[in-house]
């Protein structure tokens, strides 16, 4: 998380996750002792059409800053969802879900990364 520290980001932990935000955009890593975080969840907050593009424009710097791969491919993919209100594919070793939120007091757009390799402690408790 060092890497969006250095970004000007503003970082915590709780018990599960490390989190770093900057305005309507964040990102939680999942804590533990994996080879690389079993998830990853980049979130954007505001009206499901505001958040989407939001969602869009933060994901290039946000996976690249947390060492995913194949970005590109995911942030292309990213981008063909406009207008949907969830949407899931998979990219390499990743679970990639799109999913948003109107009728709660945060809405937005949620992107979900997560590793098919993790076999234990895969989500949060």
């Amino acid at each position: 998380m060092a890497a969006f520290t250095g970004k000007q980001y503003k970082c915590s932990t709780d018990e599960a996750y490390d989190t770093c935000s900057s305005g309507l955009r964040s990102i939680q890593v999942l804590i533990g002792t994996h080879p690389r975080p079993p998830v990853i969840s980049l979130q954007a907050a505001g009206p499901a059409t505001e958040s989407t593009t939001r969602l869009v424009e933060f994901a290039p710097e946000a996976l690249e800053l947390a060492h995913v791969n194949p970005r590109g491919q995911i942030v292309d993919w990213l981008k063909q969802q406009s207008g949907k209100a969830s949407a899931q594919t998979t990219f390499g070793d990743w679970n990639v879900e799109l999913s948003t939120e109107s009728d709660s007091e945060a809405p937005g757009a949620i992107l979900t990364l997560t590793d098919k390799l993790c076999k234990a402690n895969c989500g949060a408790e």
